[in-house]
């Protein structure tokens, strides 16, 4: 049925999610002595940072996706999020077995949930099992197979009439193969080689092995524990007795490697089905800084294919049962040693790699050569490397050197979200502040920033960072639109420039006799991020004129030319009748030093790590255009030029951080009275959220004064990144103030 051309296309269609558990320790790799981060929405249901038994153990949950690239973006900005609310005082360990754990279990903290009941069952779990072996951690990969992948291979055969009945026996055939044959993911996978002080109460195993956590000394339950896997009807029967006769609490307690999932609760699985499952067998990956790699998530996709496509035995409880004995076999081998499965191995990859032929699967070239790499020498398994790592030192060192250079990677860049960092920063910073918060992330389209937001049956959408639907369509139009803006300001009795607006060139250039001799500002009609401005604070010479009249055209096909108000300008950011930010934006600058040339001195300024390219950046590289090129002519220097020592030399006149220019916040140093005008001023275009700017000579005039202030431009998508992250001064984090915006009920919980 797999070859059937029907099928094939659907072959690789399915929705995956992930669930992992990692210890928070502190930079020596001990155990943290901290509650669970207060920057992360304490909520026991948080969607996507949890804590699991432990109030160090931080569960890290993926939303469905239905691509793996899609999957792992999510995992690298949840990691991001969560090492950065746990401050710079902890990391996340990347082992599956715990550091040194206390002499005395009772020590290690049970999570500090709200929910009685979910305390309660901890509580149940530390008497019945002990706390030490709580302390294991791993991956849980969900897995769905596409509905068009199985609805075809249901049309494809007779056999069944009940399509609900047909999907249940396909997962139910994966699972029964895959407890048979997962002795070959423990072999290539396992990765909890030895263990740590306290972890056994005595010294119950000698020696390295591949996996602790996936053997009999790992998290299972006792021997009397039996549930069948020959239909869900058995299934779910047997662990209704299991309950019944108290072996088990409740059916979440059944540990085995894979659970099958049909909703929140087991007994949905009897209603609707299997509708996913969970592979519950994985290490921690100590050598990927989320626990898991891309190549492992592959293998297990195909794996999980290969499963469908393997006959089974004909008994099939005895057929799990085997491979039980064999996945213990093989976890308690030496990490050098090769394994005694090893012949059936290579023949299983050989099956593997002649399937991927027959269906023509899109496999990444290198994943059957890394694992016939791991078959002929087990030291390239994940625990030979660890094994070997260790020998030079010790696993504790290894693991904590590790766990050090993913918390370096994550705080880095502090500013950037992984996974996302090709997206606009605003925009990047939103998504982490809003994952922190608890707030559902849906990526609706990344090339064009658009993000839809959910916190339980509340939804929002935000385009660009701070585009919602709390402005109305025509407050947005105004803003973008310099004559509108400036007409409606001045009829609101606020100063605006005066000037005019050209549809043509020549039309420009015939007024130039208006222009020659006042200080005038020559902009595009509509464009944002300071292009096609220029300045010439006296006057311009025709030539000068011409050419700015051509930059400015080349951005919109109407073009202003204003008056030059002298002064100070500052951007303020505007949020629903409040002043939240106000920003003094330098024009890109460098500062001489007596040997280098101009252009030196940029390429130099331009090696800031805040600097960089498309808002990706708090700051943007300066550029050295044309208009760099005549703002320098203006002042007697070309790129060439070499400036004297700490002489200042300005490459642009105008302010924007997205023209090179620097970000100082001023917020608090601004008088209140100006900042009425700026609320004001955005009240009069209708909108809610806007960055206006405002040129003032001297903030100790009272704003009344006349000519005190000038407004030259409201933004409606104003960038909140420079706010955030300032060349100088305190960091308005405006993100978490639009969230709070969009959803008040998070301040009335915090406030409760």
């Amino acid at each position: 049925m797999l070859v059937n051309d029907r099928v094939k296309p659907y072959l690789f269609k399915a929705r995956y999610g992930i669930e992992k558990e990692s210890k928070r320790v502190d930079l020596s790799g001990d155990l943290a002595k901290t509650d669970h981060p207060k920057s992360i929405s304490e909520r026991d249901d948080h969607p996507y940072i949890q804590r699991d038994f432990s109030e160090l153990q931080m569960e890290i949950i993926t939303p469905v996706t239905e691509t793996l690239e899609e999957l792992f973006h999510y995992l690298a900005a949840i990691h991001d999020v969560a090492y950065r609310s746990m401050g710079k005082n902890e990391m996340l360990w990347p082992l599956s077995m715990p550091p040194g754990l206390p002499e005395n279990e009772e020590n290690i903290v049970i999570a500090k949930l709200k929910s009685v009941e979910d305390v309660q069952y901890r509580e149940y779990l530390s008497h019945s099992y002990g706390r030490r072996i709580q302390m294991l951690c791993g991956v849980h990969f969900n897995f769905e197979f596409g509905d068009e992948f199985i609805q075809a291979l249901f049309n494809a055969q007779s056999d069944m009439k009940e399509y609900r009945d047909f999907k249940t026996e396909i997962y139910l055939k994966a699972t029964r193969n895959y407890l048979h044959y997962r002795w070959l993911f423990t072999y290539f996978y396992g990765a909890s080689p030895s263990s740590e002080k306290n972890f056994f109460k005595e010294e119950s195993l000698h020696g390295a092995v591949r996996s602790i956590r996936g053997s009999k000394y790992g998290y299972t339950n006792s021997d009397d524990v039996q549930v069948s896997y020959s239909s869900i009807q058995n299934y779910l029967s047997d662990l209704s007795s299991m309950v019944q006769k108290g072996l088990l609490s409740k059916e979440k307690e059944f540990y085995s490697p894979v659970r099958l999932r049909g909703g929140k609760h087991v007994s949905e699985l009897a209603d609707h089905g299997i509708k996913y499952i969970e592979l519950r067998n994985i290490d921690l990956n100590p050598f990927e800084p989320y626990g898991i790699s891309y190549e492992q998530a592959e293998f297990l996709h195909l794996f999980l294919l290969y499963l469908l496509w393997k006959d089974e035995g004909e008994n099939c409880d005895e057929w799990v049962k085997m491979g039980s004995s064999y996945n213990d076999v093989v976890a308690l081998e030496h990490p050098l040693e090769h394994t005694k499965f090893e012949k059936d191995a290579e023949n299983i990859i050989d099956e593997m790699e002649q399937l991927v032929k027959i269906l023509d699967l899109p496999i990444s070239e290198t994943l059957f050569v890394h694992l016939r790499e791991m078959l002929m020498d087990p030291s390239k398994t994940l625990a030979g490397r660890l094994y070997k790592e260790s020998e030079k030192s010790s696993q504790v060192q290894v693991a904590t050197s590790i766990a050090k250079e993913n918390y370096q990677k994550s705080w880095d860049k502090p500013y950037q979200l992984a996974g996302f960092t090709d997206m606009e920063l605003s925009t990047q910073i939103l998504m982490f502040d809003a994952i922190q918060k608890g707030i559902q992330v849906e990526v609706l389209d990344r090339h064009d920033q658009f993000l839809k937001l959910k916190l339980n049956d509340h939804v929002e959408y935000v385009k660009n960072g701070n585009m919602t639907s709390k402005d109305n369509y025509v407050s947005t139009l105004i803003m973008e639109n310099k004559t509108v803006t400036k007409k409606i300001l001045h009829q609101h009795g606020f100063r605006v420039p005066k000037g005019e607006e050209f549809q043509t060139i020549e039309h420009a250039l015939r007024s130039y006799h208006l222009f020659s001799s006042k200080p005038i500002v020559v902009k595009p009609k509509t464009t944002n991020y300071g292009l096609g401005i220029s300045i010439f604070k006296e006057g311009a010479t025709y030539e000068d004129y011409h050419h700015a009249i051509t930059l400015a055209f080349k951005e919109d096909n109407s073009i202003l030319i204003e008056e030059f108000i002298k002064g100070t300008e500052y951007r303020f950011f505007v949020l629903h009748d409040q002043v939240l930010a106000v920003l003094l934006r330098v024009p890109a600058n460098v500062i001489g030093d007596g040997k280098h040339t101009i252009e030196e001195l940029v390429i130099h300024k331009n090696r800031d790590s805040l600097r960089g390219s498309d808002h990706r950046t708090p700051l943007e590289r300066i550029q050295l255009g044309e208009l760099e090129n005549l703002m320098l002519k203006g002042q007697g220097y070309q790129f060439d030029s070499i400036p004297k020592k700490d002489e200042i030399i300005y490459l642009r006149e105008n302010s924007n951080i997205s023209t090179g220019g620097d970000s100082i916040d001023v917020t608090d140093q601004i008088p209140d009275d100006y900042k009425e005008i700026a609320v004001d001023a955005v009240g009069a275009l209708g909108a809610e959220i806007c960055g206006i700017d405002l040129i003032i000579e001297d903030t100790n005039v009272p704003a009344t004064n006349k000519n005190a202030y000038g407004i030259i431009e409201a933004n409606f998508n104003p960038s909140m990144y420079m706010h955030i992250y300032p060349y100088q001064g305190e960091s308005r984090r405006l993100t978490m103030h639009i969230i709070h915006y969009l959803f008040p009920e998070l301040l009335q919980t915090q406030s409760t």
